[in-house]
């Protein structure tokens, strides 16, 4: 079995410790951050990241986790897999 490879997507009101409670939450579950792009647009923080997770990961274990980020931080965190986007420009 393949890892998935998926596209991560956090947004929400700037503040400290996003990107820590985020990163933090994806190195417990195994999940490697392959790249990761970042910006603040007046008060509001966004960021993507494109991660792989592990073979025996569910997505449901990942969207469990985040969603405990979520609330935590008072964030959106969105999960899709990579091969999504690569369908929509297979068109």
């Amino acid at each position: 079995m393949r890892s998935m490879i998926a596209i991560m997507t956090v947004t929400g009101r700037d503040h400290t410790g996003i990107i820590a409670a985020v990163s933090t939450a994806c190195a417990e579950l195994g999940i490697n951050i392959r790249n990761v792009s970042q910006t603040i647009m007046d008060e509001w923080f966004t960021m993507i990241l494109h991660v792989e997770l592990p073979d025996d990961l569910s997505v449901t274990a990942v969207n469990d986790r985040m969603t405990r980020v979520e609330e935590q931080e008072k964030l959106v965190i969105t999960l899709q897999s990579q091969a999504i986007f690569d369908a929509m420009h297979e068109i």
